[in-house]
């Protein structure tokens, strides 16, 4: 009997497919990359056209010497691993370490781990695509010429430890440039107007929107108080009522980028977490009399493309839940962007008629959130349009021009599912009206009430690991496979901090990136860095030669490394020196940045290595021994408040603590904040009592 070796990357993937093939398969597990570039030198030979020097990967061997010993014993061996540029190249290098025959038809590809995918994928084996390879090689040669030869002068010119690398040095240049811009933003005061009105239909909220044709800009009380001058005892008439029909388009199915921003919306979840929960639903998990089965299609993906079975599965389920009216009259596929891979799927169920539902109890609380996120996602997007009915109210008082929204939804179509979040920096349309309102034009009106408001504009938001996300993926800034591993790596290396979900650059960043920015300013271009992106797309379409590619980057980018060598002098970053003293040898200890933010550390490294938290404190004290509560961090980084007197006092609060107590009972109180309100909240259950602070 013939035996059959296929390979894939993990245990998981390994566990999942063997039961979909007979007991002529072994399946096993590379466990990634097997072979790769050394870490104790270059590994590009630069005289000889890039050539990359590849070796086994240490501690692989023995598992190298397992494969080896299994496709020697097999009668044909299949490459499994994923189907992308690193999946290609791991496939790669392994027919290299095992001796397969190049031109074999022995590499697989699928998109699901369903035992339909799995049969397929066996039938239609390809050769190893060189294309895709190549690619995957010039992103390797180049990002280790960048690292192994930046990273060094980085060593040399501030301190060692640090590094460069072609994406994540323009994922910190974003988080910096958008600090500088919140630092240099002058706020600036502004003033709202809103009606409170009745009509015979009943009362509704306007907006002051125009004088004399032009729209209003009100920036001052002075100004203010001259229009409100102006409307005392004026009469307010309806000029115009506009009513409008209005087709909201659901979302595409997600795709990496968007799959990332919408878990952080919604379930507050870190790309990083995104990515391993999408990765474990993606390999399969035990479902118990089903056994191990692969939830959704593969995560790392550009493509929004569905394919006709999914599709006509979610049909059956929409027509069988909702009915005919909530299924479009021909199934709904999306658009591609750019070069997204038309062979590849969106981020989706592999069976839409797994319904959330029947997984309670068998995976875990943020697996299943997850899976209910891509499930309502996925089957929203095959569903009708949603019909809103709009209704618009102007009213004129002389000159002064003002105007009510309202809209509901008159049929929900896809909104009975899911409705796709916002991130905070998007504005909201604040309809307060209601629809039912009956207002005829000429209708004269009674004030009820004139209600000023003072405003101030904002600095532009922080961005989040979401945001950050989008805007890479905007700007053609890595690709799906490397949105999460960057945005780990910059906080990892000191670049860049979290603070209550939002990046900001450390002052290592900041050094580090100003150095960047006048001596590379190639590596810190958007548009450069998103044309290289282009040519590996090129490179993968078979367009482009890799080797070519990577001299066109390397020849400029070496001449700049040699000037930079002479120009660059010895940037000294001062410590910040505390008034604690250290116990060990009376030294005043000096302010560190780490990866979980600032702590204290004796000046006297090597000889003295004594180190402690710093502690900010929140201007509140601990409700149990009356000490001041400090900010503090739990192992993953999370920031929390606690008592400076732990471990004698082991108070906690994840939520930050207000600086009064409650006026009620004295009990400490908590900032509460939403996209409209800010609020204090009582700690005490008994008590609970709440001061609104601020309300949009």
């Amino acid at each position: 009997m013939s035996k059959t070796l296929v390979i894939v990357e993990s245990p998981a993937k390994a566990k999942s497919i063997s039961k979909f093939l007979g007991s002529r398969y072994t399946v096993k597990a590379s466990m990634g990359h097997l072979r790769d570039l050394p870490k104790s030198q270059l590994g590009v030979d630069l005289e000889n056209d890039f050539e990359p020097k590849y070796i086994a990967i240490r501690g692989r061997g023995d598992l190298i010497k397992d494969l080896r010993a299994a496709a020697k014993g097999a009668d044909k061996v299949f490459l499994a691993s994923d189907p992308d540029r690193e999946g290609e190249a791991i496939a790669w290098h392994l027919s290299h370490l095992l001796g397969l025959n190049q031109s074999d038809k022995n590499r697989i590809e699928f998109h699901e781990i369903t035992k339909q995918a799995i049969q397929s994928a066996i039938k239609h084996s390809r050769q190893i695509d060189q294309d895709r390879v190549d690619a995957q090689q010039a992103r390797r040669v180049l990002d280790r010429l960048v690292g192994y030869q930046l990273s060094p002068l980085l060593w040399r010119k501030i301190k060692k430890g640090l590094s460069a690398g072609r994406v994540q040095s323009v994922a910190v240049r974003l988080v910096d440039e958008r600090e500088e811009e919140i630092r240099a933003f002058v706020s600036e005061e502004y003033w709202s107007l809103m009606a409170n009105l009745q009509s015979s239909g009943g009362k509704f909220l306007a907006k002051l929107l125009k004088k004399s044709g032009k729209k209003i800009s009100i920036s001052s009380k002075a100004e203010m108080e001259a229009i409100l001058a102006d409307l005392a005892k004026k009469e307010f008439q309806v000029s115009d009522v506009r009513t409008k029909e209005k087709k909201r388009l659901p979302a595409p199915p997600f795709i990496t980028s968007s799959l990332q921003q919408e878990a952080h919306r919604k379930l507050g979840f870190s790309p990083k977490r995104t990515m391993m929960l999408a990765q474990q639903l993606y390999e399969g998990l035990d479902l118990g009399k089903e056994g191990t089965v692969g939830l959704i299609t593969y995560m790392r993906t550009d493509s929004v493309k569905i394919a006709e079975v999914a599709q006509e599965e979610a049909k059956e389920w929409i027509l069988t839940n909702y009915g005919n009216e909530y299924y479009p009259p021909e199934p709904r596929q999306f658009a591609n962007k750019g070069r997204a891979q038309e062979a590849h799927e969106a981020v989706r169920p592999t069976l839409p008629l797994r319904t959330p539902d029947l997984l309670k109890g068998i995976l875990s609380r943020d697996q299943l959130r997850l899976y209910r996120l891509i499930w309502e996602r996925f089957m929203a997007s095959q569903m009708s349009v949603a019909i809103v009915d709009t209704l618009t109210v102007e009213s004129l008082v002389d000159e002064y021009l003002f105007r009510a929204n309202a809209s509901t939804v008159r049929f929900p179509g896809f909104l009975a599912i899911y409705e796709e979040g916002k991130d905070e920096d998007e504005t909201m349309d604040e309809e307060q009206n209601s629809l039912t309102l009956s207002v005829s034009p000429g209708e004269k009106l009674k004030l009820i009430k004139l209600q000023e408001k003072q405003h101030f504009t904002e600095p532009p938001p922080r961005y989040t690991e979401a945001s950050l996300v989008r805007k890479m993926e905007e700007e053609g800034i890595g690709r799906p496979s490397t949105y999460a591993p960057t945005i780990e790596t910059i906080q990892t290396r000191g670049y860049v901090v979290k603070e209550e979900k939002q990046l900001l650059p450390t002052e290592l960043g900041d050094i580090v990136i100003t150095l960047l920015k006048e001596h590379f300013p190639d590596i810190l271009n958007l548009e450069f860095t998103a044309n290289l992106e282009e040519k590996l797309d090129l490179i993968e379409e078979g367009k482009a030669p890799w080797k070519a590619v990577v001299k066109d980057y390397y020849i400029p980018f070496s001449v700049t490394l040699a000037e930079a060598e002479e120009k660059i002098g010895k940037v000294k970053i001062e410590d910040q020196v505390s008034d604690e003293i250290c116990e060990n040898c009376g030294r005043n200890m000096v302010i560190k940045m780490g990866r979980y933010g600032k702590f204290l550390a004796c000046p006297g490294f090597p000889e003295c290595r004594n180190t402690k938290p710093l502690f900010e404190e929140v201007g509140a004290n601990c409700p149990t021994c009356a000490k001041p509560l400090v900010v503090r961090r739990s192992k993953k980084g999370r920031k929390f408040y606690g008592c400076l007197g732990y471990p004698e006092c082991d108070f906690v609060s994840w939520e930050m603590p207000a600086p009064d107590p409650c006026p009620e009972c004295q009990q400490l109180m908590v900032i509460k904040s939403s996209k409209r309100q800010k609020k204090h909240v009582c700690t005490n259950p008994e008590c609970r009592h709440t001061i609104v602070l601020e309300e949009s």
